[in-house]
């Protein structure tokens, strides 16, 4: 391991940049239109507006924002990205992005080995986890074009609305009150329904749990239904699941491990794989299904022979900076469970039980259930018992601890079912249908550093709201 010091963000994008500059002028000079015709007193004023206005923005990059799923990329993944930005190649075809074409081909490669999948695995990068789903369906549907899909009820909304845009039965499956698919209901799904294909999900966007893929898997394939893989958020998990990982408390590895017996997986690199938005992929098992993409186009794939990645997408133009950035970051990060991406994944993975231990020292608030994943849902201790008064003051916590003025801390809200949260709090009681619960999503290795911190400075926001409640 090297002794020398990281060099900055500035740093890596001046060295980035410089060498596409100095890459430019090597193919000789020309006139170039006079700074693109752009009035100089004009670009001060819309730059200045632009970079006031950017200012909006919560602070993603602080261990104090909490919130929703945004991790700041690496710098190193900035960097790679404004090069090939710079350069603005296309990895639709080979003609439009020739060498991030190719990363972009080893990157997917990766994360088929990291994902436990064959060699043959065909797969390629999308926009976002919501295109690689869709496309993921899309092949569902043209395997079994007469046939529905399953579905927990708390997956991903995007399964349902894809769904409808490929014209798709979506059929709903119970989920237990931890978010994760109910395996009697989805045997019982099975058995009523003609199901092609059944999405599991590795990480739900709500609590973070991990549906039972160990187990369900063998029920679907009794069933003859393929799976599909929701792994969006919590795909890169898999990677802690390798005898060098470290030991995570209630880590589900047995699930994370069975991944690799799905037939298509969605991941997405612009959440744990710490790339700039948007960098989704989606993977299949079966380079076959490469059929269903194949077309022809006039004046694409013309240059070489070899598998333009348009010829296996949906999407048509993409950037390949997304890729670029991924190859160099993966480059720099490898994706080992003790080196590279795992210490930063299992840096997350504690500061979600840190901060769990934490709310449980305290008086203010509670667990609502333990962490499988970097996700921690939490309320605070009202005096009374009821979901309305769980509801309120979640709400009130969230909107005091945000809009401190001199020290804010964010987190996020999710609503729970009244059976789902009576059931993991039986405390409570239901007098209402839906309760609102605080959850943190510690996406940033830091948040195991400043998790009791925070915890401490919402306990005592909690203790002050509830002390000047009538």
């Amino acid at each position: 391991m090297s002794t020398q010091p990281f060099p900055t963000a500035d740093a890596l994008l001046h060295r980035a940049l410089q060498h596409v500059e100095d890459w430019e002028q090597s193919w000789g000079a020309f006139d170039r239109h006079d700074a693109l015709g752009v009035d100089p007193d004009r670009l001060d004023a819309a730059f200045d507006e632009y970079l006031e206005r950017l200012e909006g923005n919560y602070p993603f990059h602080h261990p104090r924002y909490a919130g929703q799923m945004l991790k700041p990329p690496h710098p190193v993944a900035c960097a790679a990205y404004a090069a090939a930005q710079r350069i603005n190649p296309n990895n639709h075809a080979l003609d439009g992005g020739p060498p991030t074409s190719q990363m972009e081909k080893e990157v997917v490669a990766d994360l088929a080995g990291m994902l436990g999948l064959p060699d043959a695995t065909l797969g390629h990068l999308t926009g976002g986890g919501t295109v690689a789903n869709l496309e993921a369906l899309w092949v569902a549907r043209e395997l079994h074009p007469d046939q529905a899909v399953a579905v927990a009820e708390n997956a991903h909304y995007t399964h349902g609305r894809m769904g409808d845009v490929l014209d798709v039965e979506v059929v709903p499956v119970p989920a237990d009150a931890h978010g994760r698919i109910d395996l009697d209901a989805l045997d019982r799904v099975l058995e009523q329904h003609a199901i092609g294909t059944v999405v599991l999900t590795a990480g739900t966007t709500g609590l973070g749990t991990v549906d039972p893929i160990h187990d369900a898997i063998p029920l679907c394939r009794a069933h003859d239904a393929r799976v599909h893989v929701d792994g969006a958020y919590g795909g890169f998990f898999r990677l802690l699941t390798e005898p060098d990982a470290p030991d995570i408390p209630n880590f589900p590895a047995e699930r994370f491990r069975a991944i690799e017996d799905a037939d298509s997986v969605a991941i997405d690199p612009h959440k744990h794989g710490l790339q700039p938005y948007g960098c989704g992929c989606i993977l299949f098992r079966d380079p076959a299904v490469g059929r269903f993409y194949q077309h022809d186009s006039p004046y694409t794939y013309f240059t070489s022979d070899d598998l333009h990645l348009g010829e296996i997408s949906l999407e048509c133009s993409r950037a390949g900076a997304a890729a670029g950035a991924l190859w160099c970051t993966l480059k720099a990060l490898p994706l080992a469970p003790d080196d590279g991406l795992g210490p930063i994944l299992a840096a997350c993975m504690r500061a979600a039980r840190t901060w769990t231990d934490a709310v449980a020292d305290t008086d203010a608030l509670r667990v609502v259930a333990p962490p499988e994943t970097d996700i921690v849902s939490y309320v605070p201790a009202t005096s009374e018992s009821s979901l309305s008064a769980v509801h309120e003051a979640s709400q009130a916590l969230f909107d005091a601890a945000m809009n401190d003025p001199d020290d804010p801390i964010f987190t996020s809200v999710y609503r729970l079912s009244a059976d789902a949260l009576t059931t993991l709090q039986p405390s409570l009681h239901a007098d209402r249908d839906e309760a609102a619960v605080l959850r943190s999503v510690l996406m940033k290795p830091e948040h195991e550093t400043y998790a009791p911190d925070l915890v401490d400075r919402l306990a005592n926001k909690a203790q002050s709201l509830d002390s000047a409640a009538p």
